[in-house]
């Protein structure tokens, strides 16, 4: 059962008293570190990585020693290591020089099997299983991020490769995106705004950066096709947008990119595979209109927009 929602119905003394002692609740905690209170808790029950105090009622409270836990428990995911390896780096991590083989690849293995089978069920148990365990960005760099390179690969000139692209796309926009709805029916301020600026009918990176700079506590609005010249700043003071980002993996028309984010008062970033293809001009340009900048990928993206004070 949700802490939140046992302490909203049933006042506890204890409770009140450890939060004036410095203790802090199960959203504090997840604010703090980024993880959400669902993997928290598929931390503690499946692997015993963190054993918060718990009140007579049975709420979880968490000091700063386990904040501490958590950011360590982050560097080693963020290394590549396998939630289920954790545990013993925690608590030798003087004796431990060498980080153990990691299930990342098995993890891509079945998602690719499932998807060549289009067995659904089969892909959202996996999706499911990893999403509760692992926070956003170590998925979509260990997991995901992989998954899609190891895809294109697959899918060059094989037969059935569209009708795999079509299921996979499919499924991940809406997996996608009802996690980020989810998200966004319990976040408030300004929204990021994502533009698919490609003429792809969908973008599977441009979801991966809304799915990171969701689950860093900011709500985001995804545009999956281009936005008009003339309109593109209209969107950004209609949503009162605290940032614009421009996703492409292909080529851009750089002439009209002055007329396009004209009028736009608020950071933009422009991201994806067209980085590198009109990487010199951009960084030109990054010169000439304020606020610009760029990023080769959901990872740099969420991390530019994170140095921006945005997220």
């Amino acid at each position: 059962m949700d802490d939140d929602l046992i302490m909203s119905n049933t006042p506890d003394t204890d409770y009140s008293q450890a939060l004036a002692e410095g203790w802090l609740p199960i959203r504090e905690v997840s604010r703090i570190t980024g993880v959400n209170a669902v993997t928290l808790r598929a931390w503690e029950r499946r692997y015993g990585l963190i054993v918060p105090h718990r009140t007579a009622k049975g709420h979880r409270l968490f000091s700063t020693e386990h904040i501490q836990r958590i950011q360590h428990i982050l560097l080693w995911l963020n290394r590549g290591v396998s939630v289920s390896q954790i545990k013993p780096l925690l608590d030798s991590p003087a004796t431990q020089t060498e980080t153990p083989d990691n299930d990342w690849l098995a993890w891509r293995q079945t998602m690719i099997e499932s998807i060549s089978e289009l067995a659904e069920r089969r892909l959202d148990d996996c999706f499911n299983q990893a999403m509760s365990l692992y926070p956003a960005r170590p998925l979509c760099e260990q997991l995901l991020l992989p998954l899609l390179n190891d895809l294109e690969q697959r899918w060059q000139g094989q037969f059935g490769a569209q009708l795999e692209r079509v299921f996979f796309h499919s499924w991940l926009r809406s997996k996608l995106g009802a996690r980020i709805y989810h998200n966004n029916r319990t976040l408030k301020g300004a929204p990021v705004l994502l533009i698919n600026q490609s003429d792809l009918p969908f973008e599977p990176q441009l979801w991966l950066t809304a799915l990171l700079v969701s689950s860093s506590h900011c709500p985001v609005e995804v545009f999956d096709t281009p936005v008009p010249s003339g309109e593109l700043a209209l969107a950004a003071e209609r949503l009162s947008a605290s940032a614009v980002v421009l996703f492409s993996s292909k080529t851009l028309n750089t002439q009209q990119l002055p007329k396009l984010l004209s009028g736009i008062h608020c950071p933009i970033l422009i991201a994806g595979p067209t980085v590198c293809i009109h990487f010199d001009l951009l960084s030109v340009t990054t010169t000439e209109i304020a606020g610009l900048c760029l990023a080769h990928d959901p990872l740099e993206a969420h991390l530019r927009l994170s140095q921006l004070g945005l997220l």
